[in-house]
């Protein structure tokens, strides 16, 4: 983690900074020691390395296949260490080399495998990919008295000018795990919002929080969610701008730091990863870090809604009628429906300024979950190229969203007798597509809007993906915001 003490700080819990990466600059180390990365199918260069050692490694089970590991024997210790990757692209594939690599430095080297891998751009795009997924699977989370961080563990040798885009990647990737794994006693409201405040100020941006008669009054359906909590809620409006003229992209997060279900309780075993159900806040409070700090040339604004869903004197009940920014009357159906009411005032407050793409985040349904699992974040959109965009930049740097539509016939499932709409559908169906036509209902017409419903967690470990929080669809989204000269014209006819 790269977050201080909590037993320090602004209200007695930490505060944000920059992560410590497990790198250091190549030369800085005399004792750093070589990692060889060779394509699995290149078996004269795995002899070569190998040398007189090579009959006995692989009766120690090194076969030289995608994923296998093996250290260099040398008098009295290690001459370096070799790994196999495959034809699969992705950082993932390399995530495993923190767990096999020894405490100390070493220096990655792609040994050849075909004329084309000489290629400069080739090796850049592996160093990125290499860099990037040593550094999510070197992550870790611990509260525990003796953790030490990143104090110790394998770092990797690097030019200090190389793999910039995935040293950015790495980092606002280790933010959003930290908000995420972070407890919800020291993660409510107050310190989410101080978190964003803190990692955007320091990075140029304007930042205001908006708190009590103000938010009851500019955002009074957030304000109803948040009411059941003894710590109030928070709206989190951040602008930054690479120059004036830039592209305008807005991100909405729901951050509400726990989900009891409210009056809708929900039960133990629901309620237990219920500190994940800020993943949409702290998904676009990454990107707008990854943004800035890649200095892309848009004008950015975020909100983040900052709640806590629970029950009191105080909580919406079952059959309330709340109003909402837009002025709309939301019957509620259900109280553990509360994103969506946290996302319409947000929704309604963004696209007050007209931005070019509307986009927003959020752990909004379990139907999302059962339709696509833990992995596959659900895409909706009222704008298909602004969509085609968005899947094609999850595609290629292999952290993929999947398209799900806003069927229309759906739409009166979300209606009210009573209200203008119900945040509850009618039919136990499709719940995932009747939340998004709901949040819909906020966004203007002609306004082009992007919906993404992620799970936010790993529930196991694997390379490059601890067991625990989780900023998926972080890389598909930078990919397609930060560099994008090209592309904003499928969308934004003044660019």
């Amino acid at each position: 983690m790269y977050m201080e003490d909590i037993s320090v700080g602004w209200k007695g819990v930490f505060m944000a900074h920059a992560p410590v990466l497990p790198l250091c600059a190549l030369g800085e180390d005399t004792a750093c020691l070589p990692l060889y990365l060779v394509h699995a199918g290149n078996q004269a260069a795995l002899s070569r390395l190998l040398g007189e050692q090579t009959a006995f490694l692989r009766r120690q089970g090194f076969k030289g296949e995608v994923g296998d590991f093996t250290f260099l024997p040398a008098d009295g210790g290690v001459a370096g260490a070799v790994f196999c990757f495959g034809d699969d692209k992705g950082p993932m594939m390399y995530g495993a080399l923190p767990s096999f690599l020894e405490e100390g430095s070493w220096a990655p080297e792609f040994v050849s495998t075909h004329e084309e891998d000489d290629a400069t751009e080739t090796n850049e795009a592996r160093m990125d990919e290499l860099v990037l997924g040593f550094c999510l699977g070197a992550y870790h989370y611990s509260l525990a008295a003796e953790a030490e961080g990143n104090a110790k563990g394998a770092k990797l040798c690097i030019a200090p000018e190389s793999a910039e885009k995935a040293r950015i990647l790495a980092k606002a990737a280790w933010i959003g795990r930290d908000l995420i794994n972070t407890p919800a006693n020291l993660m409510g409201p107050a310190e989410l919002a101080e978190a964003a405040r803190s990692l955007l100020t320091e990075r140029g941006a304007s930042v205001e929080l908006v708190q009590g008669k103000a938010l009851e009054e500019g955002y009074p359906c957030l304000n109803a969610v948040g009411s059941g909590s003894d710590r109030a809620p928070v709206v989190v409006i951040g602008r930054w701008e690479k120059r004036e003229g830039a592209p305008r992209l807005s991100l909405v997060g729901k951050g509400v730091c726990f989900d009891t279900g409210g009056y809708d309780i929900k039960p133990g075993a629901s309620m237990v990863k219920m500190k994940k159900d800020m993943g949409g806040a702290t998904l676009m409070l990454a990107l707008a870090c990854a943004l800035i700090d890649a200095q892309s040339d848009v004008a950015l604004e975020i909100r983040l809604g900052c709640v806590e869903n629970s029950v009191s004197g105080h909580a919406m009940r079952p059959g309330d009628v709340l109003n909402t920014r837009k002025g709309l009357r939301v019957e509620v159906g259900n109280t553990d429906a509360e994103g969506r009411l946290v996302l319409a005032d947000l929704l309604t407050d963004a696209a007050e300024s007209q931005p070019d793409i509307l986009l927003n985040a959020a752990t909004l349904t379990g139907a999302a979950r059962v339709a696509l699992g833990p992995d596959l974040p659900a895409l909706f959109s009222n704008d298909d190229p602004l969509a085609q965009h968005l899947l094609e930049s999850g595609q290629k740097v292999h952290d993929p969203l999947w398209r799900l539509p806003l069927w229309a016939g759906y739409d009166e499932w979300m209606d009210s007798p009573i209200a203008d709409c119900n945040n509850l559908s009618s039919r136990p169906m499709a719940g995932a597509i009747t939340a998004a036509l709901f949040l819909q209902r906020f966004v203007p017409q002609g306004q082009k809007w992007a919906h993404v419903d992620s799970y936010a967690w790993n529930d196991t470990a694997r390379p490059g993906r601890p067991m625990g929080g989780e900023v998926l669809a972080l890389r598909a989204l930078f990919e397609a915001f930060a560099e994008h000269k090209a592309s904003w014209k499928l969308f934004n006819k003044a660019c």
